[in-house]
């Protein structure tokens, strides 16, 4: 275990968590709602710390982040353990072992290690994904000042929940974020994820005043939060942020206790990109249906095709030094110039 950041000590040997928006207040020899925090003796641990449970090299695509750095590869890592219940989550078995069976387990690996594996096999990046990073927060901040010492970028994957306190002591490290807005409703946060709408939209508009590269996922689920009016409304708050914020909308499949639902009508999710780009975002993909036209970047001036994708793959169709090769608009993000034309 290794002490706990952020929090403070409170009366009855109990403790204050101001790790994320939760804000746990922690009695003696209870767990936050992560379940990988813990006060023993007063103090705060964290129990997930260097417990790595899976060490990946992706594509940055998968992530999903298709303006930083495309066609690069990221080194992955997670430990177990989430602050959000999602009754839809496609890593259950990780996220939520902690909480529902009390199951901390993971390979012991150093930072420095997790460094070195990542320059090794040549990644780019490293990130930190699969659960949420926030609720291993000492760890990711170990790995990513070591990570930005040899060069290498950060990137979370993140659900957009810490405090403005946590975020700020990772800033300085953290190049890249990809964070789920999961719906528009407090309602369906509070129900289908034990959370609230407002600190995400907090978090999101923080994230792009400290210069970290944003790009936002929505999984679109049928008749929980595929409403055309709460979605016209969410693009509004992803324009206040920036047009050129890429907003990824993502195909459900039933997964964990969310198993009544459809999968997404691909209808749906081609109706939700019209909103996205006639509510003026530049950039607006499809995810989970491989070889549908909204997974390309196109020119955000001409529409000319400039990056064509298939899943993971992609081709430079129309990139010059990080222009469009037909009317030289500048397509946003970082690292695309050095992205290379196919053939």
């Amino acid at each position: 275990m290794k002490e706990a950041m952020f929090y403070t000590k409170a009366q009855e040997q109990a403790v204050n968590c101001h790790l994320c928006n939760h804000h746990c207040h922690i009695k003696l020899d209870k767990h936050g709602i992560c379940g990988v925090r813990k006060n023993q003796d007063g103090t705060l641990w964290s129990l997930v710390y260097g417990k790595v449970i899976t060490q990946h090299i992706d594509p940055i695509e998968k992530k999903p982040l298709y303006h930083f750095y495309p066609g690069t590869q990221s080194y992955s890592i997670a430990t177990v353990g989430c602050n959000f219940r999602c009754t839809f989550c496609q890593n259950a078995d990780i996220s939520q072992s902690p909480r529902e069976d009390r199951s901390i387990y993971g390979n012991t690996v150093a930072a420095e290690s997790i460094v070195e594996q990542a320059r090794k096999t040549g990644c780019a990046s490293i990130s930190y994904t699969y659960t949420e990073p926030t609720i291993f927060m000492e760890y990711a901040l170990d790995v990513a000042r070591l990570a930005h010492g040899v060069g290498i970028k950060n990137i979370f994957v993140s659900n957009g929940y810490m405090t403005e306190e946590s975020l700020e002591a990772i800033a300085p490290y953290l190049d890249a974020a990809n964070v789920d807005l999961k719906a528009f409703s407090d309602h369906f946060y509070a129900k289908q994820c034990g959370a609230h709408l407002e600190p995400v939209q907090k978090t999101l508009a923080r994230m792009k005043e400290l210069g970290i590269w944003l790009e936002v996922t929505t999984l679109l689920i049928p008749g929980l939060n595929d409403d055309p009016a709460e979605l016209t409304e969410m693009v509004k708050f992803l324009s206040s942020l920036g047009p050129e914020t890429p907003w990824h909308i993502s195909r459900f499949h039933p997964a964990y206790r969310l198993m009544d639902r459809p999968v997404t009508p691909i209808r749906t999710l081609q109706n939700a990109r019209d909103i996205g780009l006639k509510g003026g975002l530049q950039y607006v993909y499809l995810g989970n249906v491989p070889g549908d036209a909204g997974e390309n970047t196109y020119c955000r001036q001409c529409r000319a095709l400039l990056i064509e994708r298939y899943g993971f793959t992609i081709q430079n169709r129309g990139l010059e030094g990080g222009k469009c090769a037909t009317c030289g608009a500048v397509m946003a993000g970082v690292g695309t110039a050095g992205l290379s034309r196919a053939g």
